[in-house]
């Protein structure tokens, strides 16, 4: 009773607290409205704003809606070859007990000596163990396969343009001599153990005995030693800091120009053209007739970037052999063989245009990881413990790679003016093959080998480029404007670099390390005490020992190639119904660019290394230009074989002939227009 009681009487108290402060809000609010309307009667009369009348002329049409949006990708980066600056070998961090942890002797255990005290006080130190790294096998093959053979046929000259397919022997025949040419072009992946020791061997009597003898006319350098250092351009040592940088010859990695002048100014060919600006004085006669056809610029680009710092030490000690070697073979071919014929002859080259260009850049670089220590102003202490772990069997570190490129752009074109402007683009195709691999897995202060070491770092690198463009005028071909023609402007690119890390200075095997490869082989995880005193472990407070009983299969192979046919064929015609001799014309046949670049980073870290059996090492680089200058088309005139390849177009029926004759009763096909192309696809 009393709780409800209350419970009202709460209520009420609430109820009217509320109205009391509703009511004061009020009044505070209307005694400063008051005062605001007292001091607004107060001020002067502002005087009205002035208007003005606004005439808008609206005279332009908006055009019809365009949903054209058009998608420009980011470029792909290339990791360009640089040097690490800074190289350190961080071996894994093993906390050190405080004091000694007594235990039986037991040999699963590593052993330890402890500082001050003597032979007789040796005591097992119980360390945790290491890890051992695992094999790490890479294989990857990309490989870009593009058919761009066009057919266009714009002008309106009642022609059919039906040459012969492009010959492809001396495509062939460049092949087999750049083969020639490699010693170790048909090694094939190697599956086993066994077959990567093979494929070592085998790269290294092979690169061992090749001469640049005997090659024809090829243009090839070839060096080899124990070790090369610096940076070879087209087979001459050149700094460092004058290595051509890629980026000032390579388009695709610079803002490419893709303008075109227009009636109205340049139109950027890059995006949909505005109708507006495209279209207006375009095909109505209001602007000088011209002819402009592209059909090259085309882009190839493979890239590969590995970094192997698997497994490394600063001493390695092999029971078996050591076998090592870098390896760069580099080769350019290229068949820029032009047939203009006499209609045209008389026409200047583009002034901008180029010669083609070659590049072979190949470079070696040995890095000392301990070359930036300090020297120690005391003796330093040798190592008092150590971990060693094991791998049974063998470590294998490779990482193989392919990047291959066959590109055809093997244009047909049949031109004449019409009194326009025609812009006819059948290239500018790119292709981009990228591969960026960083391996990262465990340093050690100590590896020993039971078996043998089998080192090798290739780089291989092929381009092939057939450029050889025909150029011819049908009969009564004639112009009174400007004509200039570009036929050349090629670049093949060839970049390599092998750098390694570690100075790996060979020494005879002491018998300590056998002893201790003995042991470790028996199950016996004691190291013998003059291990400990080497002095390349001076310094070291513990000692981290990984045995192998195998071998150890260091295999980075990069093999990159690419081979583009761009053999155009041209015919140069006058429109059927109303010949324009007016037109100006422009031609554009070359600009190919074929780019190769690879890096191989191989971290060895070791600055000695202690072989039991045979070591050998060894450097190899081989740089070969091919530019063929057996000419494909002969003596015979390209307006003759132009004229040959023509034939009339009527209503009734399609070709009339493989030569071209007289007809007063043709008519020209209405539709004489740019045709699909049969082969735009990825080829499988």
């Amino acid at each position: 009773m009393y709780s409800a009681y209350f419970g009202k009487v709460t209520e009420a108290i609430v109820h009217f607290a509320g109205l009391f402060a509703t009511a004061d809000e009020e009044a505070r609010l209307k005694q400063a409205y008051d005062e605001f309307r007292a001091t607004h009667k107060a001020d002067d009369k502002q005087p009205e704003h002035s208007t003005y009348t606004i005439k808008i002329d609206a005279s332009h049409q908006f055009e019809d809606f365009d949903p054209y949006v058009p998608y420009k990708p980011l470029k792909p980066g290339i990791e360009m070859a640089t040097v690490l600056p800074y190289v350190h070998l961080a071996p894994q961090d093993i906390p050190i007990p405080d004091g000694p942890l007594l235990s039986p002797p037991d040999h699963n255990f590593p052993h330890a000596f402890i500082p001050g005290w003597s032979i007789s006080h040796e005591v097992d130190v119980h360390l945790p163990e290491l890890d051992p790294p695992g094999s790490v096998a890479i294989f990857i093959n990309q490989e870009i396969r593009l058919s761009d053979n066009d057919y266009v046929s714009v002008g309106g000259s009642g022609l059919k343009f039906t040459p012969p397919p492009v010959d492809d022997s001396q495509m062939e025949a460049l092949h087999q001599a750049a083969a020639n040419i490699n010693p170790i072009d048909d090694l094939t992946l190697p599956g086993t153990p066994q077959e990567m020791a093979q494929f070592v061997t085998t790269a290294v009597a092979r690169l061992e005995s090749f001469s640049a003898d005997g090659h024809g006319d090829a243009d090839i350098f070839t060096t080899k030693g124990t070790t090369i250092e610096g940076t070879y351009l087209n087979g001459k040592l050149i700094d460092e800091a004058d290595t051509p940088k890629m980026e000032d010859y390579v388009d695709y990695l610079k803002d490419k120009d893709t303008t075109v002048e227009g009636p109205n100014g340049p139109l950027n060919m890059s995006v949909a053209p505005d109708s507006s600006d495209f279209m207006h004085g375009w095909g109505v006669g209001t602007t000088s007739p011209s002819v402009n056809i592209s059909t090259g610029d085309n882009t190839v680009i493979n890239s590969a970037v590995v970094v192997n710092d698997w497994a490394s030490a600063s001493v390695m000690a092999v029971i078996g052999d050591h076998i090592s070697v870098n390896a760069i073979v580099q080769i350019n071919a290229t068949s820029d063989i032009d047939s203009i014929g006499a209609a045209i002859s008389g026409w200047p080259f583009d002034p901008g245009q180029t010669a083609d260009q070659s590049f072979n850049i190949a470079m070696f670089k040995h890095i000392d990881p301990t070359a930036d220590q300090a020297p120690a102003e005391a003796a330093p202490d040798f190592p008092s413990y150590y971990v060693v772990t094991q791998i049974t069997g063998d470590l294998i570190m490779m990482n193989w790679i392919n990047q291959f490129s066959f590109v055809t752009d093997n244009d047909v074109v049949l031109a004449a003016s019409s009194g326009v402007q025609t812009y006819v683009s059948t290239g500018d195709n790119t292709g981009f093959n990228a591969v960026d691999l960083t391996e990262l897995g465990h340093n050690y202060d100590l590896i020993i080998i039971g078996g043998n070491v089998y080192d090798a770092s290739i780089i291989q690198q092929f381009n092939l480029l057939i450029d050889n463009d025909t150029i011819g005028a049908v009969s009564g071909f004639e112009t009174t404007g400007q004509g200039s023609v570009s036929t050349a402007g090629n670049l093949t690119w060839n970049q390599a670099s092998i750098i390694t890390v570690g100075t790996g200075q060979y020494q005879a095997l002491p018998d300590a390390y056998k002893q201790a490869n003995d042991d470790l082989s028996a199950g016996k995880k004691d190291l013998p005490d003059s291990i400990l005193q080497d002095p390349a472990f001076a310094g070291s407070g513990l000692l981290r020992v990984l045995y192998i009983s195998g071998d150890i299969y260091n295999l980075q192979y990069l093999n990159q190639a690419t081979i583009m046919g761009d053999s155009d064929q041209i015919a140069l015609a006058m429109n059927k119904i109303a010949p324009d001799p007016n037109a100006d014309w422009t031609i554009a046949t070359g600009g190919n660019q074929l780019v190769n670049h690879a890096t191989i980073v191989d971290v060895d870290g070791a600055n000695k290394i202690y072989v039991g059996g045979d070591h050998y090492s060894d450097e190899i680089l081989i740089q070969a230009n091919l530019v063929s200058s057996a000419p494909d088309m002969g003596a015979q005139n390209p307006d003759i074989l132009v004229n040959e390849a023509v034939a009339f177009l009527t209503d009734s029926t399609g070709d009339t002939g493989s030569a071209p004759h007289v007809n007063d009763h043709i008519t020209p096909q209405p539709a004489d227009s740019a045709s699909a192309d049969v082969m735009q696809h990825m080829l499988g």
